[in-house]
C-alpha cells in the first residue's frame, strides 16, 4: 500500500527531520523573545509624556544632562520631565542622593554619595515600577514613594490609581507595621506641582504651521530696545517676552520665561532644527540653567531680543555660539 511505501522510504530521513524540527522550534523561541523585548522597548519609548516640567530648582536643572543620559540608556526619555519632577520632590537637588534611590537597592537613606549614581539607580528603579504599573504615571509615582507593594494593592482593587487607594494603603501599612504613618499619601499631588500638561508629540509643530504668523508679529518690533521683564508691545520685550507674545499671536501659548519654555519644548538636534523652532542659551547671566531664547530661522540664524535690541543674530558664531545650549520644538 502507498502509506507503507511512504513509511519505508521516509524512515531513513526521520532522524534528520526530527533535528530540523527541533532547530526550527529553537529559532522560533528566540525570535519570539527578541520580538517581546523589541515590543517592550517600543512601548516604553512610545509612551509619550503629556507633561512638561515647571518650577524646577536650579539645583535639579544642573543635573539635566545626567538625567537625559540615563533616561536614554534605560528607554525612559519620554518620561524625563516626570523623573525630574519626582527628583524635585525627593531632594530638590540639595543632597547627593538626588533621587533618594539608596533604599531601592537595600541601603539606608542617603547612602549614595554620588549624584550620577543616584540618578542611574533611581531611573532604573523608576523604570521597574513604571513597567509593573503598565505605564500609569500616577500609580508609578505613588509606588516610587510607597514601594511596589502598592501596585499589587491597587491591581487587586480595580487596577487604577486613586487618591483614596493611596490613603487607604498608607493606613493599612501603618497599622500593619505599628507606625504612626506610612509614606506620603499626597506624593502624586506634590510631584504634580512641578509638571504641566503639554500637547502630544504627535501634534502639529509651529515650524510646520505657524512660522509665518510668528514672524509677521515679531518683525513689527525689529529695532526696538531690550526691556528686562517686558512681555507686550506696551512694555517692550525681553527675550522670552518676545517669544511668548509672538507665538501667542500665532495661536500657540508658551510659558513666560526662557527656562519654562525650554522645559516644555521637545528637544531637537541641530540637523533636525527648522524655522519656527526655539533656540536656547545658557550662562548669559547668573541664574537658571536656560537664560536666553530666540526664534530659530534656519541656516544658523535667529531672531531675538537681546541687549542690542530686537534683531537678527547668528547662532553659530561669536557670543551666541559660546553660550548655545540646544534647540527646542514647540507643539500646537
Amino acid at each position: 500500500m502507498l502509506w507503507k511505501r511512504i513509511i519505508k522510504w521516509g524512515a531513513p530521513l526521520l532522524p534528520f527531520l526530527g533535528m530540523l524540527l527541533l532547530c526550527l522550534m529553537v529559532v522560533a523561541v528566540f525570535a519570539g523573545t527578541g520580538d517581546d523585548r523589541e515590543q517592550e522597548s517600543t512601548m516604553l519609548e512610545s509612551t509619550t509624556s503629556s507633561y512638561g516640567s515647571t518650577g524646577l530648582a536650579p539645583e535639579i536643572e544642573r543635573f539635566r544632562p545626567i538625567f537625559e543620559k540615563y533616561a536614554q540608556k534605560y528607554g525612559m526619555t519620554a518620561q524625563l520631565n516626570v523623573i525630574m519632577a519626582l527628583s524635585m520632590q525627593e531632594s530638590g537637588g540639595r543632597v547627593l542622593d538626588v533621587m533618594q534611590s539608596s533604599e531601592s537597592i537595600g541601603l539606608p537613606p542617603n547612602s549614595i554619595l554620588d549624584p550620577e549614581k543616584s540618578i542611574d539607580v533611581g531611573i532604573q528603579h523608576f523604570k521597574n515600577v513604571f513597567q509593573k504599573a503598565h505605564g500609569d504615571i500616577k500609580l508609578t509615582l505613588q509606588s516610587y514613594n510607597y514601594g511596589g507593594g502598592f501596585i499589587d494593592y491597587v491591581q487587586a482593587r480595580g487596577g487604577a490609581y486613586t487618591k483614596e487607594l493611596a490613603l487607604s494603603f498608607s493606613s493599612y501599612q501603618a497599622s500593619k507595621l505599628g507606625w504612626v504613618s506610612y509614606g506620603d499619601p499626597s506624593y502624586v499631588d506634590h510631584v504634580m506641582r512641578y509638571l504641566q500638561v503639554t500637547p502630544s508629540a504627535g501634534g502639529t509643530t509651529v515650524a510646520s504651521g505657524n512660522f509665518k504668523k510668528v514672524m509677521d508679529e515679531a518683525l513689527k518690533y525689529q529695532g526696538n530696545p531690550y526691556v528686562w521683564g517686558g512681555a507686550s508691545p506696551a512694555s517692550g520685550f525681553d527675550c522670552s517676552g518676545l517669544t511668548s507674545w509672538c507665538y501667542r499671536m500665532a495661536g500657540v501659548r508658551l510659558p513666560r520665561t526662557a527656562q519654562e519654555q525650554f522645559n516644555t519644548a521637545k528637544r531637537v538636534s541641530e540637523t533636525e532644527a527648522r524655522a519656527g523652532d526655539l533656540v536656547f542659551f545658557s550662562g548669559t547671566y547668573a541664574g537658571k540653567l536656560i537664560t536666553h531664547v530666540g526664534i530659530y530661522l534656519g541656516g544658523g540664524k535667529m531672531y531675538n531680543s537681546n541687549d542690542s535690541g530686537i534683531e537678527y543674530s547668528s547662532v553659530t558664531t561669536g557670543y551666541w555660539k559660546a553660550h548655545f545650549y540646544s534647540y527646542g520644538r514647540v507643539l500646537n
